[in-house]
């Protein structure tokens, strides 16, 4: 497996270039792509209850969160960028005893850690991010430590198969995109065949139990895939 820690900096640099440009366009309700091809089936492999203490996993400007306070848990957030957290504290102001925002690298384990509480996280949720990391092994293995035994791990990135910056497949690899059209300047996007993916998910402790493939504009290619991980 390849990761591309060398990129970590690089990355962080451009997501506090486009935090203020994300905010504004993301608002306090987000945009039609995540509302409408991300959450559905996001909310239905969470399957959130009353109470439930969630980690939210590069929370932006917390729009997942305040859903998810909205729904009943307690939620812990956190993203890499400044600039997105201080946006998610001021628009979720009104959640703040419902929620807690950090600044926290998704690549450092021991940052990761931190994050613990008094109990175990009964859930997990990771928007659109997995495929913005340059290594994600420390944060599959935090995640399995920090959950309870059954806790549940839900997550949708770009689908491998379909989205990829070449014609190339297995060949793990960095490359430029952009998450909003007319964002300040691109950001670094991080391509993993499925057996690279799934790898660090077994080796982390998890099962797949839940799997959805969802389209944007072709009935026929996913752009992105959604997955429930268990722990065992």
């Amino acid at each position: 497996m390849h990761n591309f820690p060398d990129t970590t900096e690089e990355s962080r640099r451009r997501w506090e270039i486009n935090a203020d440009y994300w905010d504004e366009r993301m608002g306090d309700t987000s945009n039609f792509f995540h509302c409408n091809i991300v959450r559905p089936h996001t909310e239905q492999l969470l399957d959130l209850r009353e109470g439930d203490l969630v980690l939210d996993i590069a929370c932006g400007t917390g729009n997942f969160s305040q859903r998810l306070a909205e729904r009943g848990a307690v939620v812990v957030a956190f993203d890499d960028s400044e600039t997105m957290i201080a946006h998610a504290k001021r628009r979720r102001f009104a959640y703040r005893d419902k929620i807690s925002f950090h600044v926290c690298d998704a690549t450092d384990y021991a940052q990761l850690r931190s994050l613990k509480q008094e109990r175990p996280f009964d859930k997990a949720v990771s928007n659109m991010a997995v495929m913005d990391i340059a290594d994600i092994e420390p944060l599959f293995r935090a995640v399995g430590e920090m959950l309870k035994h059954g806790g549940t791990f839900v997550f949708s990135t770009h689908h491998p198969c379909f989205t990829r910056p070449q014609d190339n497949y297995r060949t793990p690899c960095v490359h430029e995109g952009e998450a909003i059209k007319g964002q300040p300047v691109p950001g670094y996007y991080y391509h993993r065949p499925l057996q690279d993916i799934f790898r660090i998910c077994f080796d982390a402790g998890f099962v797949i139990d839940g799997f959805f493939e969802e389209r944007d504009d072709d009935e026929e290619y996913p752009v992105i895939m959604i997955v429930r991980l268990r722990k065992r």
